[in-house]
């Protein structure tokens, strides 16, 4: 899978769980801070991407993923 195409299903998620414009969207939104995620919707949009994506997103790695970008290279990272 290739970073555009990881990208585009983060977003698609990321739209569906934050209920956000797909505009928004971008590779360095914060996910918390410019898509005003809480902790819940954090969790539930990690249950996603692990669903997607046929990964485990560890506890201590969840802090890390910040913006939709970090996201976007964790799932590379784990996919290939």
């Amino acid at each position: 899978m290739s970073q555009e195409e990881i990208f585009e299903k983060v977003k698609e998620i990321i739209v569906e769980q934050l209920g956000v414009a797909e505009e928004r969207v971008t590779m360095e939104a914060n996910i918390v801070e410019d898509l005003e995620a809480d902790s819940l919707s954090v969790m539930q949009t990690i249950m996603e991407l692990e669903e997607e994506f046929g990964l485990t997103v560890e506890d201590e790695d969840v802090n890390n993923l910040r913006t939709v970008g970090d996201i976007v290279k964790y799932c590379e990272s784990k996919v290939k």
